[in-house]
């Protein structure tokens, strides 16, 4: 059965002239004890065809990964406090603008590059900048997730960390499954790719622009994984 489009999301969109379905793929609540070729095996081979791209939330990737540090382990600095309040709050998770993901920033980056990052990050809001911070504090800190229970409870006592070499993981499960791979970070006020199979080099717009609407939801969906396939015809 072909999977349904989450609600207020269209199942098929028209960039520059062509035709994308995203599918999105509904799984259990995934936690530490998956693995993700487990799930990939459980709910994609059945449907998933030839020329198909599959995006996987970051979230799962990381958790999967055993990328997580629990809220019991982290004691949040009067700096993370401190820098968290200049940090512009979204309905999403707040990104570091939560004191405990703050702290996470610190404890990867260090303090004095958290304080640089924020100083530099403060100048460029002046002149309309964006990303300053991210891009100074590096250590994948515009991944950290979790700390935020609103669709689901269980991720609000748990930090979920970034990793390097994405597109590496991409690659290996492109070499044992055959398909191509792309793993994002998609929310309703845009997005990023963080890793892709190598033939899909140069197509982060493209992709971006499929994904645009977050087709996979921001509430409790539970469809942490889509499918796109370009159709020839609608």
């Amino acid at each position: 059965m072909e999977p349904l489009p989450n609600p207020q999301k269209k199942l098929v969109v028209d960039i520059n002239g062509e035709k994308w379905a995203r599918y999105p793929i509904k799984t259990h609540f995934i936690t530490t004890k998956d693995e993700l070729e487990n799930i990939v095996e459980r709910y994609l081979i059945s449907f998933v065809q030839e020329k198909d791209i599959i995006v996987l939330c970051q979230k799962i990737v990381a958790i999967t990964q055993g990328k997580i540090v629990y809220k019991k382990d982290i004691k949040v600095s009067h700096w993370a406090k401190f820098l968290s309040k200049f940090v512009k709050k979204t309905p999403y998770g707040f990104s570091v603008g939560n004191p405990l993901k703050m702290q996470l920033a610190i404890n990867l980056a260090g303090l004095t590059r958290i304080l640089l990052a924020s100083f530099l990050g403060g100048i460029a809001k002046i002149f309309g900048i964006k990303g300053v911070f991210y891009k100074v504090a590096g250590h994948q800190i515009n991944q950290i997730d979790g700390f935020y229970g609103k669709a689901f409870p269980q991720y609000a006592e748990m930090g979920i960390l970034g990793f390097k070499n994405l597109d590496n993981f991409c690659n290996k499960l492109k070499e044992k499954y055959g398909f191509s791979f792309v793993v994002g970070d998609i929310n309703d006020l845009g997005g990023n790719i963080l890793g892709k199979t190598d033939g899909l080099k140069g197509k982060d717009k493209l992709l971006l622009q499929i994904l645009k609407d977050n087709p996979a939801g921001q509430s409790n969906e539970q469809t942490p994984i889509i499918i796109l396939r370009k159709l020839r015809h609608v």
